[in-house]
């Protein structure tokens, strides 16, 4: 059991969405089943707030988001395709989002975690620490269908390339000049940045905007809600 779930808190009109702290329970963040289970009614209960609204997702410690828990899943294959699902479900959700979502990427994201930061509106890193990585190349995993067409939907097609078939680390201002992220910042700066970013746009939240962005990630979403097949996805 996970010592240290997500949790909310608010500055504002803007609601930070803690992922966890690496430093607590050695977690990295990782997506463990638990972990996925308590970030929805936080979600849900953004979403129910009344008035302008913005969503940032934060973390603390060297991880924004470590991706997969391969640990977890090494004990429980069977159970891998509606975990990967669930994965999925997660980036479905943040897609269509009722209100802006910035990420505030302080420390590493990597793997499935590089592809939660994509599928916020916006990203902001830190310029001189962590990295932005897609090491599934080097570790021998494939990506799901879904996930092959969120890193084609939301890169610039040559940074797909490159991030996907080498597995590159980005640093943060790498990771602006390479269209993966909107803003670096020094220091501690990366919470501020991302709040101040997401403040900007509450007046934004709502039906109408959840709908723009249907519309928007249409065919990504599609492919996200493909149910992923054993005979077709492996681990290692």
């Amino acid at each position: 059991m996970l010592t240290c779930m997500p949790y909310l808190e608010r500055d504002g009109d803007v609601f930070v969405l803690h992922l966890g702290d690496r430093d607590v329970d050695g977690s990295e963040n990782r997506f463990h089943p638990d972990r996925l289970a308590a970030i929805h009614p936080l979600l849900d209960e953004v979403e129910a707030h009344d008035g302008p609204t913005a969503l940032v997702t934060a973390a603390t410690g060297k991880f924004w988001s470590n991706g997969l828990d391969v640990d977890w899943v090494g004990a429980n294959l069977p159970d891998l395709p509606t975990y990967l699902d669930s994965v999925h479900d997660l980036y479905v959700r943040l897609l269509t989002f009722p209100a802006a979502t910035v990420a505030a990427v302080q420390g590493h994201a990597f793997g499935a975690g590089a592809m939660l930061a994509l599928v916020h509106d916006f990203r902001v890193m830190r310029a001189d620490r962590g990295y932005w990585c897609l090491p599934e190349v080097q570790l021998n995993m494939p990506f799901t269908v879904g996930m092959s067409a969120l890193i084609r939907s939301r890169l610039p097609i040559q940074t797909a390339v490159e991030a996907i078939t080498t597995g590159r680390r980005y640093g943060g201002d790498d990771a602006v000049t390479a269209g993966i992220a909107e803003q670096a910042v020094g220091g501690d700066g990366v919470l501020a940045a991302a709040v101040e970013r997401a403040a900007a746009l509450t007046a934004t939240r709502g039906p109408n905007l959840a709908g723009i962005k249907r519309g928007l990630h249409a065919p990504l979403i599609s492919a996200l809600e493909i149910r992923t097949d054993p005979s077709n996805f492996r681990l290692g």
